[in-house]
């Protein structure tokens, strides 16, 4: 039996009207501990997950006899108290953060989704996009309006669990999905884990206390303390119950295609991936940017905070100062009350505020890891000239961002994407900087430290590894 308490409020514009950086869909963590408190691990792994979605939160567990849901908009720690994670009692559980891809940050689309079919019980984690969505609905006899990716995937798996075992149903429904999909599934007796044969996104395996652990990212299974087993690989599926843990591989062609903006930008600086540290590669982007496109300035200033680690490479490498130049508010978070028309005119200084005695009279670097729509950018140049910067020159420790994603990152209209309509020159016009530079494609390949052919880089040479839907004008299906 289904045990549901789902509260709802109101919640891609930021807390200040602007668009900002692209926003990945979502952090995913589930936990498998008899004997463990496995409420308040999913919460302190999706805290520090916290960075892949900001639009809701949500966990599901299972005692053996239900799951129990409670989900809502809002960070996790405004939807999750001590109360609530009282009242979430089991052996195994998932949770999940979401950022909307889209600007649909409705309380209908937190997650984890779950269905109740026949006697079986299931909820679902999903972090990526399907690009199948439509004929996937059709498939299903539902309308596709109706339900979002994640829900299409939890009603086909539902239905096909209602006739068979778990490995039966995976094989059979798993390879209908086309896009980007690393799950974590549950129903009273097992958590699993999935990646698609892609492996878009990632997803990890840990060992806590004789219990198992799946997260997006190495930093979910640092938080709690458990131990980094491995990666899932491209195409497998982990099934984890009282027997044990065993994988089965039920797609057919499996090759990687990793998004390479989980290098730059949305991966955790502390968190690992395909061996490499996140952080040490980006400081080696940012390396690399300097001997590409040298400046001769007097300081080296990152945007927080995700451009800082490139920034310390570029200012090693190019042996000019590092400063701290601008400081980044981190409890603005996410708010339901709304800045005034005259906040939102300033409004990159509710997240970021120069220290002026850094910049006056200084020759400037500024490197951030992208520029996508450059509406934000422009108005952090201007505010940089404003505390007395006497030149502004802007680095970015990735190529020019021209192609929308349809595997779960928010980048909107092709035209709205500044380097799909203007040349580096007009961009730098636009943006009213002195120069600017961006990291090559070889450049960023390289500084990854892992085989190029493992990416993904469609955003950057619209070389997309499957077929899409003729949607590049209009933006990506929502998550």
């Amino acid at each position: 039996m289904l045990q549901s308490e789902i509260l709802g409020s109101t919640g891609w514009l930021d807390d200040v009207g602007l668009v900002q950086k692209v926003g990945e869909s979502c952090g995913v963590f589930g936990v498998y501990g008899p004997g463990l408190d496995v409420a308040r691990l999913t919460y302190f792994g999706l805290f520090a997950l916290q960075h892949r979605g900001q639009e809701s939160a949500g966990i599901a567990v299972s005692g053996g006899t239900g799951v129990t849901v409670y989900k809502d908009l809002g960070l996790v720690a405004q939807v999750f108290d001590e109360q609530r994670l009282a009242g979430l009692d089991g052996h195994l559980a998932i949770g999940h953060n979401r950022y909307s891809t889209t600007g649909s940050g409705s309380w209908e689309n937190a997650q984890p989704s779950y269905r109740a079919i026949g006697e079986r019980t299931i909820a679902l984690s999903h972090n990526g996009n399907l690009s199948n969505t439509s004929s996937l609905a059709d498939d299903l006899g539902v309308l596709q309006e109706t339900m979002s990716d994640s829900e299409l995937m939890t009603e086909a798996i539902g239905r096909e669990l209602d006739r068979t075992d778990w490995d039966r149903a995976l094989s059979t429904v798993l390879p209908m999905f086309e896009g980007a999909f690393s799950l974590t599934i549950m129903d009273d007796d097992h958590l699993i884990g999935v990646r698609d044969p892609l492996g878009f996104r990632p997803l990890v395996l840990g060992r806590i206390d004789g219990g198992m652990v799946l997260a997006s990212e190495t930093c979910g299974l640092d938080i709690i303390g458990a131990d980094f087993i491995r990666e899932i690989a491209p195409g497998e599926v982990i099934i984890i119950g009282q027997d044990g843990v065993r994988s089965i591989h039920p797609f057919k062609n499996v090759k990687q295609r990793t998004c390479v903006f989980e290098f730059v930008y949305f991966s955790r600086p502390d968190s690992t991936m395909s061996g490499q540290s996140i952080h040490a590669a980006r400081r080696r982007m940012g390396e690399r940017l300097a001997a590409e496109h040298p400046a001769d300035v007097d300081v080296v200033i990152p945007v927080p905070e995700s451009g800082i680690p490139a920034a310390q490479g570029f200012a090693a490498a190019a042996r000019i100062p590092y400063v701290d130049g601008l400081v980044k508010n981190r409890y603005i978070g996410r708010t339901f009350i709304n800045p005034t028309q005259q906040m939102r005119d300033q409004g990159v200084r509710m997240k970021l505020n120069p220290i002026t005695q850094e910049l006056e009279g200084k020759r400037v670097v500024l490197v951030d890891d992208s520029i996508v729509r450059g509406s934000t950018t422009r108005q952090l140049i201007s505010m940089v000239k404003k505390a007395g910067a006497n030149e502004v020159h802007l680095r970015v420790s990735s190529p020019p961002y021209k192609w929308p994603c349809f595997y779960g990152m928010d980048t909107g209209r092709q035209e709205e994407l500044i380097a799909s309509r203007m040349t580096v020159e007009e961009i730098a016009d636009f943006l009213e900087v002195d120069s600017l530079g961006y990291l090559s494609m070889d450049g960023l390949l390289e500084a990854t430290a892992v085989d190029p052919n493992r990416f993904c880089t469609a955003c950057l040479t619209g070389d997309y590894p499957t077929e899409i839907p003729d949607m590049r004008s209009t933006g990506a299906p929502s998550t």
